[in-house]
């Protein structure tokens, strides 16, 4: 029995023996059996939307995610009127939140999550007021399926903005509200150092990052990767080799390894030109990738409601500690990125596949949150879970079969030296530093490490 079975179990036996011992526990509102968990997802992906919608910086975006479902988390066990159970929130660096009080009877614990998880989403995000027209749709829906009755919605809602409260308030004190007002990033003048890369010459995104408070993560000096190699033109040197094989990568490409590199662009920040005219494309965000895996193998797993919740949370909390530690790297080792090297000091008319992110090279973000959800997946679903990613199929990309959650971050590791905008070693780094961050998470909420499976 895998470690969800065994959750659930519990969950089943806790309710069991408080009905036996005659204690109050909230009825259900299920007038029509309970809803497909495809609903949840659904729901999670109009706060994909919305962040595309918003051009939502990579970190930014995991970090809405993390919020938007750990409401989505709590209003389930806060429903089902269970106040010790296991929720993710116990386990993390963030002040724990009191029980709400004697719930309403009849919540339906599938509305009070959905409806949550819109709420963060609304009031976090900058263009969040989207996600009324989902609420409302999601009242609508609720009620036409007989999940809810009519007289009970004003209830389910009044609960679930009070569980949107509680996480509303704990992400006020992360330090997000506190970024405009630190010094802004001003690019070193010194030879190896990270520029802004045409076309669009973008400002540092997100450069003080790291004061953000993660979930898990209690220190970053254990994820702290090596060091970059060291910025030298002479030939045979490290860095040099490297500068090397981006040139030779990307100029003997097969179809596949373009296929690659498209799929796993996730560049929220790309910029056509026509002309005079600058088209901003829209595109899902790294994280938005691999929580689109996650609601995959989810359904494909045939998770109940509270596993499908649960495992996009952690999967969501991971990728947002993932990216803080990432991006401490990023801004303190500050390296220039291969597009300004080779342009610079080996053909000024070279362009890579992909566009350049805005924001310094190592190490790869792609290597480490990708790492980072395949550890966590895998501890969940199994080292040869084999799925179909139509993650991408919305934004005009074919689907893409994988064998397991490893070779899909595999995949996305190497697919930045396809697309000419990473070197070897900040992907290699990544990799392991992912690694290091799933690991740990697994082992702050009581899982097994995937190398001790």
């Amino acid at each position: 029995m895998n470690c969800f079975n065994k959750r659930w179990g519990l969950i089943h036996l806790a309710f069991l023996v408080f009905v036996c011992l005659g204690n109050p526990i909230p009825a259900f509102s299920q007038k029509n059996g309970s809803p497909p968990t495809k609903v949840f997802i659904e729901n999670l992906f109009y706060i994909t939307e919305v962040m595309v919608t918003d051009v939502a910086s990579p970190p930014g975006a995991a970090r809405f995610y993390a919020y938007s479902t750990l409401a989505a988390h709590l209003a389930w066990d806060q429903a089902l009127g269970i106040k010790e159970n296991e929720n993710l929130l116990t386990k993390t660096n963030h002040e724990k939140i009191g029980f709400i009080g004697e719930t309403e009877k009849n919540l339906s614990p599938e509305f009070v999550s959905i409806y949550a998880m819109l709420d963060v989403g609304k009031k976090i995000m900058p263009s969040g007021k989207l996600l009324e027209a989902k609420q409302k749709a999601l009242i609508n829906q609720f009620s036409k399926s007989k999940w809810i009755s009519k007289k009970e919605v004003e209830a389910n809602i009044t609960f679930a903005e009070k569980v949107s409260a509680q996480v509303l308030e704990i992400a006020k004190n992360d330090g997000y509200r506190q970024l405009s007002a630190l010094t802004r990033y001003t690019p070193k003048k010194n030879e190896g150092h990270w520029y802004p890369t045409p076309p669009a010459y973008m400002g540092a995104v997100e450069p003080e990052w790291r004061t953000i408070k993660t979930f898990f993560l209690q220190d970053l000096k254990p994820y702290k990767p090596a060091p970059p190699a060291k910025f030298d033109l002479t030939e045979g040197s490290p860095f040099k080799n490297q500068l090397d094989e981006v040139v030779q990568v990307t100029s003997a490409l097969s179809e596949e390894q373009q296929l690659i590199a498209n799929f796993w662009d996730c560049n929220p920040f790309k910029v056509s030109f026509s002309g005079h005219m600058a088209i901003g494309l829209k595109k899902i965000s790294p994280g938005g990738h691999w929580i689109g895996i996650t609601g995959i193998a989810a359904e494909k797993a045939k998770l109940p409601w509270q596993e499908t919740i649960y495992i996009h949370t952690l999967v969501a909390m991971g990728l947002h500690d993932a990216f803080v530690s990432c991006w401490e790297e990023k801004y303190d080792s500050d390296r220039i990125r291969p597009e300004s090297a080779i342009q610079k000091y080996l053909n000024p008319t070279w362009r890579p596949l992909l566009q350049t992110p805005p924001f310094p090279e190592y190490t790869s973000g792609h290597s480490v949150i990708s790492k980072t959800s395949a550890v966590i997946l895998t501890h969940y679903f199994g080292d040869d879970f084999d799925f179909i990613d139509t993650s991408e199929v919305y934004f005009g990309l074919p689907e893409r079969p994988f064998k397991s959650f490893s070779q899909a971050s595999d995949e996305a590791a190497i697919s930045r030296l396809y697309g000419g905008i990473h070197f070897r070693d900040a992907i290699e780094e990544g990799v392991k530093q992912g690694d290091k961050i799933g690991n740990y998470i697994l082992q702050r909420v009581g899982g097994k490490q995937v190398s001790e499976r």
